[in-house]
């Protein structure tokens, strides 16, 4: 799960769209001579029809240094538990894949990470894995992203929703009223 909380966390993903997410749809690469980044296609989802929440959603990202890391690890260890689970694989292609490769259900990434919201000391009840969207919002958010690059990120077509429903306020104190009176009033 480490993988795959590193994306949820770092590109703002929904859950169903890194449990359809493939592998040939995820160049850990890049091409440094032309300045392309790693990245990765989100053009699927685990929705009925497999089509992402709407045709906005649809979108390429670039990996931070932190995703290109671990899904390279995750990608070895997956390799183990290929050759571990031998002929009981069922080779789909999945990025984030059971044990014997085949798809994962909501149950399977919520009881995953739950354990990990336990081991880490918070209260499980708290926690989903779609927190690490609001909180992927709110960091971005907090370090001046605009909100219209925020919501194309995540996939949303305009910026209410990602202002309304997913952007946390992190710093409970809005600064820019005094900043600028302090500049007006020197």
């Amino acid at each position: 799960m480490y993988a795959y909380v590193v994306l949820s966390l770092l590109i703002g993903a929904r859950t169903e769209e890194l449990r359809a997410l493939v592998w040939s749809e995820v160049d850990l690469d890049g091409k440094p001579g032309a300045d392309t980044l790693p990245w990765i296609a989100v053009w699927r989802s685990v929705r009925e029809g497999g089509d992402t929440k709407t045709r906005k959603s649809r979108r390429s990202l670039a990996l931070p240094r932190r995703c290109v890391e671990a899904l390279r690890e995750h990608r070895t260890q997956q390799a183990r538990e290929r050759e571990t689970a031998g002929a009981r694989w069922t080779e789909n292609d999945l990025v984030f894949a059971s044990l014997v490769g085949t798809p994962l259900d909501s149950h399977n990434v919520r009881r995953a990470f739950r354990k990990i919201v336990k081991d880490a000391g918070l209260p499980a009840k708290d926690w989903t894995p779609r927190e690490m969207r609001h909180s992927f919002v709110s960091l971005l958010s907090d370090s001046g992203v605009p909100l219209e690059d925020i919501a194309r990120l995540v996939g949303r077509s305009g910026t209410a929703v990602t202002e309304a429903v997913y952007r946390k306020q992190i710093r409970p104190v809005l600064l820019g009223g005094a900043e600028a009176m302090d500049r007006i009033f020197t």
